[in-house]
């Protein structure tokens, strides 16, 4: 569990260097502009590298996909209601949209299904919310990210030339080359920068009293991704009559607080940073029992 240990201490690192009155004001932004630039184009290649597509695990392949489909459609009916600003909307796309899978969802998976379950639970990840980070973070940052509404052009100007979008155009491409040990190294240890920095800058803004308007926000965030989000997901397994490790492992991920990496993406762009960091900080907090709960369902 030093994956757990490790994103608590860096938020509570960040929450205590926010106190330091010499402490620079924008080093948030500036450890956020670190991992849209660095750390994150380099966990891209680095997992790009790595994947091997399986026919044979569609379920864990493709579960993540309706999990966003069901946030887009629920956030964008609540932003029509509720009369939020794009910046809101588009944070709460990326933030209930996307699961932390990997960095959280790995060590919960092989503490309550054992090292057999992370099969069910990398393909989960990587083709599916890995992808999803990169290709509808790049849309929602391109479409929301903006003062104005962007044009067809400009919207694809912007996804051209964001980071972690080239990463992924560049990882797809050298797929089917062995690059050097040395660089496939360097790539990794730049890469595992991401989280202890992104935590750190979540810790920077992380208000534990957000103002009264930004508090239904944070409820519907944090009830759609750790609660609604994997009863849909078994109930549309039971549904199909599926059952076994893979369902068990597939409904525990999609229960899964928001990605840290997107909660980076919509911070350093300045999509509601407060509201973002809360959902990230409580989530985290929260998933410890949600996912308890979630594990005796199944």
């Amino acid at each position: 569990m030093s994956n757990l240990l490790l994103i608590l201490l860096c938020l509570a690192l960040g929450l205590g260097l926010r106190r330091l009155p010499r402490f620079p004001a924008d080093a948030a932004g500036v450890l956020n502009a670190y991992v849209i630039h660095a750390a994150l184009p380099a966990v891209i290649l680095t997992q790009m590298h790595r994947l091997r597509f399986s026919a044979d695990l569609l379920l864990p392949a493709l579960m993540p996909w309706a999990m966003l489909a069901l946030a887009w459609v629920l956030v964008l009916a609540a932003a029509r209601v509720w009369r939020w600003s794009r910046a809101e909307t588009g944070a709460l796309l990326l933030m209930t949209g996307l699961g932390n899978t990997s960095f959280l969802g790995f060590p919960l998976v092989e503490a309550w299904f054992g090292p057999q379950g992370l099969r069910y639970a990398v393909i989960y990840d990587q083709l599916g919310s890995f992808f999803a980070l990169t290709l509808f973070g790049s849309y929602v940052l391109a479409h929301y990210g903006a003062a104005e509404r962007p044009t067809a052009l400009g919207l694809l100007r912007r996804i051209a030339a964001f980071p972690p979008f080239i990463a992924l155009a560049l990882g797809l491409a050298l797929a089917g080359w062995d690059w050097p040990e040395a660089l496939g190294s360097a790539l990794q240890r730049l890469g595992d920068s991401l989280v202890p920095v992104v935590m750190v800058a979540v810790g920077l803004q992380w208000r534990l009293r957000l103002p009264a308007s930004g508090l239904p926000k944070l409820g519907f965030a944090l009830s759609l991704k750790l609660i609604l989000a994997p009863l849909a997901a078994w109930g549309l397994c039971r549904l199909l009559g599926l059952d076994g490790e893979a369902m068990r492992v597939t409904v525990f991920e999609a229960g899964m607080p928001a990605m840290i990496s997107a909660g980076a993406l919509a911070i350093a762009a300045g999509l509601a940073p407060e509201l973002c960091a809360a959902i990230v900080g409580y989530g985290i907090l929260l998933s410890f029992a949600t996912t308890a709960l979630l594990h005796g369902l199944l």
